[in-house]
C-alpha cells in the first residue's frame, strides 16, 4: 500500500506512538495515508480506537516480525 508519510514509532511505549502519530496525521491532507511503524503490542488496540475516534480510517494493519505497521487515511 502506498503512503504518503511513514512514522517510525518503533520502540517507544504507550502513549508516545499515539501522540506522534496525531502530530504527523495533522501534518497531512485529508486523504493521504500515514504509515505507522510501532513495537508496542498496545498500540493495535490504541491506533484503531484513536482512528476511529478521530474520523481517521485504518486502512490495514500487519505484524512484520515484532513490528506493528499500521495504514491510517486521515478523514
Amino acid at each position: 500500500m502506498e503512503s504518503t508519510k511513514v512514522l517510525d514509532a518503533k520502540g517507544l511505549a504507550c502513549p508516545m506512538p499515539i501522540v506522534r502519530t496525531k502530530k504527523a496525521i495533522n501534518e497531512l491532507a485529508d486523504g493521504d495515508i500515514l504509515e505507522v511503524h510501532a513495537t508496542d503490542k498496545g498500540a493495535k488496540s490504541d491506533l484503531t480506537a484513536w482512528a476511529k475516534s478521530g474520523g481517521h480510517e485504518l486502512l490495514q494493519d500487519i505484524e512484520e516480525g515484532d513490528v506493528l505497521k499500521f495504514w491510517i487515511k486521515k478523514g
